[in-house]
C-alpha cells in the first residue's frame, strides 16, 4: 500500500448552542445550505444523494445511494422499484437507516428508523414530474433482477417508448404497479460535523415520545464521542 493521503477536516462542527431546537428544523438548514452551495459551485454535485442501508433475512446489510425525493417533518423519503432488493428487505424487516453526506462542507446528517411505504397519490404526484424518459425507465427497469448485456434493457425502453409516446402530458406514462417510494420514520437523527484532529462533533436526537421530526417534546438531545 503506497503512502494514504490524510485530510483533516477544517469545519465548523456543530454546537449545542447552535443546533436547532429539533432535527427537522436542524435538517432542513443544513440541506438548505447544501443545496445552494451546490447550486452556487461544483464541490458539492448531488446535495440530495442519500446512502440507503436495509438488512435481508439473513441479517446482512445492502447499501446504495438513491436521490431523496420527498423532505418533511415526517421524515425523508425516496422512490424505487417496490420488487427491488431494498423493497424486498424492507418488506420483510421493515428496518432502515440513511445518510445525507457532503465531503466539502465536513458534514453529515443520519437518519435511523423503520420505513413506511409512500402514498399511491404522493408516488404518482412525483411520479407525474418527472421527465418523460425517466417515466419510461421505471417502466424499462425491473430493478435488482438479472439481465442478459445491456441490449435486454435497450429492448424494454423501447418498447415501452412506443406504448406510452410523448405528448407532453404527466399522464402519458402510468404509474407502474411495481414502483413506489418509502419514507424513513425516525428513532434516531444524528448531525455530524467534521473538526481538526478528528475531534469531531456528533449531536443526536433519540426519540423520547410521539411526535413528528418538529415536535420539542418528542427528541432529547446528547452528545456522543467521535
Amino acid at each position: 500500500m503506497g503512502d494514504v493521503q490524510r485530510t483533516d477536516y477544517a469545519g465548523d462542527g456543530i454546537s449545542e448552542a447552535d443546533i436547532a431546537a429539533t432535527p427537522w428544523q436542524q435538517a432542513r438548514r443544513w440541506v438548505d445550505e447544501a443545496v445552494d452551495r451546490s447550486q452556487a459551485g461544483s464541490d458539492v454535485p448531488e446535495p440530495l444523494a442519500l446512502s440507503v442501508a436495509t438488512v435481508d433475512g439473513a441479517g446482512r446489510p445492502n447499501v446504495r445511494t438513491v436521490l431523496m425525493r420527498f423532505f418533511d417533518d415526517r421524515g425523508p423519503g425516496f422512490v424505487t422499484g417496490t420488487e427491488s432488493t431494498k423493497g424486498l428487505e424492507i418488506a420483510a424487516t421493515g428496518g432502515i437507516a440513511a445518510a445525507l453526506t457532503w465531503p466539502a462542507m465536513f458534514r453529515a446528517i443520519r437518519f435511523r428508523g423503520v420505513a413506511e411505504q409512500l402514498s399511491r397519490e404522493e408516488v404518482a404526484g412525483y411520479f407525474g414530474s418527472r421527465p418523460w424518459a425517466s417515466r419510461i425507465s421505471a417502466w424499462a427497469s425491473r430493478q435488482s433482477q438479472p439481465i442478459e448485456g445491456r441490449a435486454g434493457l435497450e429492448e424494454a425502453y423501447a418498447r415501452y417508448a412506443a406504448q406510452f409516446p410523448d405528448h407532453g402530458s404527466p399522464e402519458d406514462v402510468p404509474v407502474p404497479d411495481f414502483w413506489g417510494g418509502y419514507r424513513v420514520l425516525c428513532d434516531e437523527v444524528e448531525f455530524w460535523g467534521g473538526r481538526r484532529n478528528r475531534l469531531h462533533d456528533r449531536l443526536v436526537f433519540s426519540r423520547v415520545a410521539q411526535g413528528s421530526l418538529d415536535d420539542p417534546s418528542a427528541w432529547a438531545l446528547s452528545r456522543r464521542q467521535p
